[in-house]
């Protein structure tokens, strides 16, 4: 059994703890402690919190990058973001760290920028740096340049739906998030729904955009496009649009954002103009995003499940480099009805 060593604070004496004493201390046998170091062991909760508390109590610190080496791995995984920023990828992000707890593993996060050019840099940039696996947040790359890449190293990405031994995507049905919030609409008695797209170009806001005609069209509603404006999934595009619908003079009693961001900007929008939501305006955003439920007042929205899936797709990724048959599934998406909406009045913006 090899002996990994630390600086012990256990006792008076600088002897290195040992992993054959992180298994004494917990009550397992070594190789338990191994293989829960190396996010191998599938073992009951009780006992993988036996061996934190072991190696809390012990101050037991695996030299990780030499058990890698030893493995050809270098304990590491490269996450590809897209706005280091957004609140989005924040909530995503919390999930992979939890997903990584107690693995031995470590990340690297990098930025593609929504540019399809920089997002291949960076995967290059990890795969020289040696990481063991890839995941993908979103992005612009072609799904042949993920499997192109995956022939170098594990990728799983979300927001594609692609399944091979080393390639493995997550898709949510954008197109089903977007009707069901403008059907939470129309059953209020909505009639002249405005929308806020996404960026051009982008699958997910061209899904959305799909469900909310959709809905119109299933509702027997006619389609508009003077009600549909442009934005970029940031707040400033939310407030554009709501500046430009009134410019423009449109009638509407409610609007649809295609993320909470550009939610959060109409809303503001819609505030400085004097208007209520929703006494005058219904609001519904895409995303719920943890601000969401502290706005004013709070939004009603669409919910990813944003945490979910960065521990999931993490999880996935470790299967596969590990081996492992990959059984996950992310949770599907559901509205969450909160106090931007209610039933339309005789009025009309």
């Amino acid at each position: 059994m090899n002996q990994l060593n630390h600086s012990s604070t256990s006792d008076n004496t600088d002897a290195p703890t040992t992993l054959i004493e992180v298994a004494r201390t917990a009550g397992v046998s070594p190789s338990t402690v191994s293989r829960i170091l190396n996010g191998t062991a599938k073992v009951s909760e009780e006992k993988r919190q036996a061996v934190m508390d072991a190696i809390a109590k012990t101050n037991f610190a695996p030299n990780q990058m030499a058990q890698g080496l030893k493995k050809g791995k270098s304990m590491t995984i490269g996450i590809v973001v897209q706005d280091i920023s957004s609140p989005f990828f924040d909530e995503t992000l919390h999930g992979v760290d939890d997903a990584l707890k107690g693995t031995g593993y470590a990340s690297v996060i990098v930025s593609g920028h929504w540019n399809a050019a920089e997002e291949i840099e960076r995967i290059r940039l990890l795969l020289a740096r040696k990481v063991d696996g890839i995941i993908l947040l979103s992005g612009r790359i072609t799904d042949e340049s993920v499997l192109q890449f995956s022939q170098h190293r594990p990728i799983v990405s979300t927001g594609r739906a692609i399944h091979t031994d080393k390639a493995l995507g997550f898709k949510l049905d954008n197109e089903y998030g977007a009707w069901l919030a403008v059907r939470h609409l129309i059953e209020l008695g909505h009639r002249r729904i405005a929308f806020i797209t996404g960026p051009e170009n982008n699958c997910d806001a061209a899904e959305r955009l799909t469900g909310y005609t959709r809905a119109l069209r299933e509702a027997s509603i006619p389609f508009d496009d003077k009600l549909v404006v442009e934005g970029d999934f940031h707040e400033s595009s939310g407030m554009r649009a709501v500046n430009h619908l009134f410019e423009s003079q449109q009638q509407f009693t409610a609007i649809c954002a295609a993320n909470d961001l550009s939610a959060y900007g109409a809303r503001l929008s819609l505030y400085r103009k004097g208007i209520r939501v929703p006494e005058d305006i219904s609001l519904v955003g895409f995303d719920d995003l943890p601000g969401s439920s502290y706005t004013t007042p709070p939004l009603t929205t669409v919910k990813q499940p944003l945490y979910e899936i960065g521990r999931i797709a993490t999880k996935a990724l470790l299967s596969i480099i590990h081996g492992e048959i990959v059984e996950s599934q992310i949770p599907p998406l559901e509205l969450v009805v909160r106090e931007t909406t209610r039933r339309v009045r005789q009025e009309k913006f």
